[in-house]
């Protein structure tokens, strides 16, 4: 991988791998070999973060990751044709324990410099697929408490704060000086994962154990915060509400989108 990212020895680099006609694209099957994935099944999962990614930023994926036949070895096979921005989302989104991802992340990190895309690492991208998990998943547990007997959810959801912080929502804010609502934008990935565990946790204790009533159901998702806290502070050495708040996900969206515009922009210049 380092060869063809990097150009040593004369070999090919990512810009060598570029096709042009009339949209400046890579294919999928050739990043998939760059990154050290051994065939298009095992890349998909990869390539459906990405997509994720996009539905995140507001930003159309068909515009960015084409279905398309390609013949290989004289066989006709699916494949993607992805614009620069998909590549560095599939990119990102890859497995950093395989050194090809690694060192991609690494290329792609100095690359993106002259967009002015300032992201720092995978983390970043993986922050903004897990608050989207936990707006499905708020629904989701939403849903089910309701079925089993909650009248009032704002209490309900205060309960999983309660056992996971050792104090309510609003308390939480007002000591991380953040807006109402506004929890979760600052949040890091290992926290925002940790909510997310205590909510899909709590559904499924609700759904296996059949918890009816308000009372038992605001003690279920007290009891599965409760544990998430004891997780958090065995691992992590901190207890979550001392857990370091990052950038804010407003302003990761933002600058993902303008380097997205800037790449866009760079590609139809070339093409002139």
């Amino acid at each position: 991988m380092s060869d063809i990212i990097e150009n040593t020895n004369e070999n090919p680099t990512f810009e060598d791998f570029k096709n042009e006609n009339g949209l400046t694209y890579w294919w999928a099957s050739d990043l998939m070999k760059m990154l050290g994935y051994p065939n298009m099944k095992s890349f998909q999962k990869v390539l459906d973060r990405a997509t994720k990614a996009f539905v995140s930023l507001n930003i159309p994926h068909y515009d960015n990751i084409l279905a398309n036949q390609r013949e290989i070895d004289g066989q006709t096979k699916q494949d993607f044709k992805l614009t620069r921005f998909a590549c560095y989302l599939t990119v990102m989104n890859g497995d950093p324990k395989k050194v090809e991802v690694a060192e991609a992340q690494s290329y792609f990190a100095q690359q993106t410099r002259k967009f002015e895309l300032y992201i720092g690492d995978h983390s970043e991208i993986d922050r903004l697929l897990i608050r989207e998990e936990l707006t499905e998943g708020n629904k989701s547990l939403s849903s089910t408490a309701k079925s089993a007997g909650v009248v009032n959810y704002a209490n309900f959801q205060n309960a999983g704060y309660l056992g996971m912080y050792n104090m309510k929502s609003w308390q939480l804010e007002k000591r991380r000086g953040v807006k109402r609502g506004k929890l979760m934008d600052n949040m890091g990935r290992t926290e925002l994962a940790a909510n997310l565990f205590r909510l899909t946790q709590t559904e499924e204790r609700i759904k296996n154990k059949k918890i009816r009533g308000q009372v038992n159901l605001e003690q279920t998702h007290f009891q599965v915060g409760k544990e998430v806290r004891n997780i958090i502070r065995q691992n992590v050495g901190k207890l979550p509400e001392n857990l370091p708040q990052e950038k804010q996900l407003p302003e990761v969206k933002k600058e993902l989108k303008k380097g997205y515009r800037k790449m866009k922009s760079e590609d139809s210049k070339k093409k002139k």
